[in-house]
């Protein structure tokens, strides 16, 4: 009996097949006087050739299954074509989310070890300015070099109907790719991917978001676009920074959105909020949307009605999930505005839905140490907030050479794992989950513990407030509660009697919910520290050490 073969580079072919001629992806070459974007399209006929050809092409410079990939290159037509080459020879591609910072990147590189690097010429003279941290590469390609282009090119010349490259039979449970968790809590870990779970992921989303073959995605997450040849989407790649993508123009992405008839994107809220903004001040629906994934942090309300006035015909949804396990959860714009908002206001958390089909969640006691066996006890009751675990076929099994991480993460439950996500929530009587923040960032009082999504939507509520954070001074369990304030733009007090009324406001606003009536402490500084992928995670142990604090969780 045959085995059955996992690897998302299939679909490839699937489309060729199926739909040649249909777009693949655009790619933005320049623009013209009037604004109107000028692409380089490619079909899935042609991408599938391409793949092919880069396939053969890697092999050639011995890289073959199991070898491990940095991949250093910029979305677009490389991207694509290197990644899902590397899936197509069983290669193991690691992406590291360049602006995560010089440090934390050569962090993740020495954990990962990579064997090949493929990149652009900065990604190369980067290995050897940096070259202790990537002593086990063997193998360099850059794809900016004449031998690559003029190996690709001849593969492409002399390809038939005969010499198409077999995908290497992989298994669900080969390793696919690393990713890289943000490290917004923590130093970035590497999360080891097989083929099974992006396999599971791709019909998940398919089959819960209704995606229909010939859509077209505007991923402003370049990982994202790795899904949309196995969903039969065209990619319209965004023209912005990877490293930076909150500093996206949002003209660009409006433009983009109605030149090319865009269905479909996912991005955080701190590039949606910018578009929202845009859209409003220049009286513009998204009128081909028929949905906005947004996710990377909790959502503010308002950003969420106002995407939904602009969606004629779509919905906006805030998925659930970690790089660890994607999606958990999922809700529309229009469970949130009818059923959820008004309990966020009053300091319930944030809703982020019910279980998308075939995941498990339950919610544990709080422990910080490592729990090796799942057991019926952990659970408590509906209703009670403690730790997020789930389990489920999207759910990795463990981090790439981190085994005390893994340990911590990880609980065994027979053949199957959960995964501990470190986020603390509860689920209501009608089965929707419930974010109401990090467990490393709980603030333990000596009345309680306070929870930071559940406090600082009642302070987010000012007018005059962007976002708030908060962190507690003093001794671990007798922490005095405190809250960080960023104001919006213009907003910025001018003198210390402007500070003094905003904190009045503030301190009058928490004393209206039970959770909040005691906190006291108000600091106002004009940024936030967030993190870079998503610009919206705020580093809340970051600005505790700022402010002489002591989170010291033994």
């Amino acid at each position: 009996m045959k085995e059955e073969l996992f690897n998302v580079a299939r679909y490839i072919s699937v489309m060729a097949k199926q739909d040649p001629h249909l777009c693949a992806i655009m790619d933005p070459l320049h623009r013209e006087p009037n604004g109107n974007i000028i692409y380089n399209e490619l079909t899935f006929l042609e991408l599938d050739k391409y793949c092919d050809a880069v396939s053969r092409y890697i092999c050639e410079c011995n890289i073959g299954r199991s070898t491990r990939v940095l991949i250093l290159l910029k979305p677009g037509l490389n991207f694509l074509f290197i990644s899902f080459a590397l899936f197509k020879i069983g290669a193991v591609p690691i992406f590291i989310d360049p602006g995560m910072g010089v440090k934390n990147f050569l962090k993740c590189v020495i954990n990962s070890q990579p064997e090949a690097l493929i990149g652009a010429s900065k990604a190369h003279w980067f290995s050897r300015i940096f070259f202790p941290y990537f002593r086990k590469l063997r193998v360099r390609i850059n794809v900016e070099g004449y031998k690559f282009v003029s190996a690709v090119d001849n593969f492409l010349s002399r390809r038939s109907k005969d010499n198409s490259f077999n995908i290497v039979p992989t298994s669900s449970d080969d390793p696919a790719a690393i990713l890289f968790t943000s490290g917004s809590t923590g130093p970035p870990k590497g999360v080891s991917y097989e083929h099974g779970v992006f396999e599971a992921q791709v019909n998940l989303i398919r089959e819960h978001y209704d995606i229909k073959r010939g859509e077209i995605d505007f991923p402003m997450l370049p990982i994202f676009s790795l899904f949309n040849p196995a969903l039969g989407m065209t990619t319209v790649v965004p023209e912005m920074n990877p490293s930076r993508p909150a500093t996206i123009d949002p003209r660009k992405v409006v433009e983009a959105i109605k030149q090319c008839g865009v269905t479909n994107s996912f991005g955080s809220p701190a590039i949606w909020a910018k578009v929202a903004q845009y859209c409003n001040a220049n009286n513009i629906n998204l009128s081909t949307m028929k949905r906005v994934l947004i996710a990377g942090a909790p959502v503010p309300l308002q950003l969420i009605e106002k995407l939904s006035k602009l969606l004629t015909k779509g919905f906006v949804y805030t998925p659930y999930g970690a790089t660890e396990c994607l999606p958990i959860t999922s809700i529309s714009s229009a469970e949130i505005n009818k059923e959820t908002a008004h309990l966020t206001l009053q300091g319930k958390g944030t809703c982020v839905g019910r279980p998308v089909p075939g995941l498990i969640i339950r919610i544990i006691k709080i422990y910080e140490k490592a729990i090796e066996e799942w057991c019926d006890r952990l659970e408590l009751p509906q209703g009670s907030i403690g730790e997020i675990i789930v389990k489920g076929a999207v759910t990795t099994k463990k981090y790439d050479a981190l085994k005390e991480q893994t340990k911590l993460a990880k609980i065994n439950d027979g053949n199957a794992i959960w995964h501990r996500t470190g986020d603390l929530g509860y689920i209501d009587n009608v089965g929707r989950l419930w974010f109401c923040g990090r467990k490393v960032e709980r603030v333990h009082t000596a009345t309680g513990e306070l929870y930071t999504n559940c406090c600082e939507a009642i302070y987010n509520q000012h007018s005059g407030v962007f976002r708030t954070a908060l962190i507690g001074l003093g001794q671990y369990h007798e922490l005095i509660p405190a809250i960080v304030v960023e104001p919006e733009k213009g907003y910025f007090p001018k003198n210390s009697l402007e500070r003094q009324r905003l904190i009045t406001e503030l301190k009058k606003l928490g004393q209206g919910c039970q959770m909040t009536k005691d906190i006291n402490q108000f600091f106002i500084q004009k940024k936030l520290p967030v993190d870079i992928r998503h610009n919206a995670k705020i580093h809340r142990l970051t600005l505790a050490r700022k402010y002489n604090l002591s989170f010291s969780y033994k």
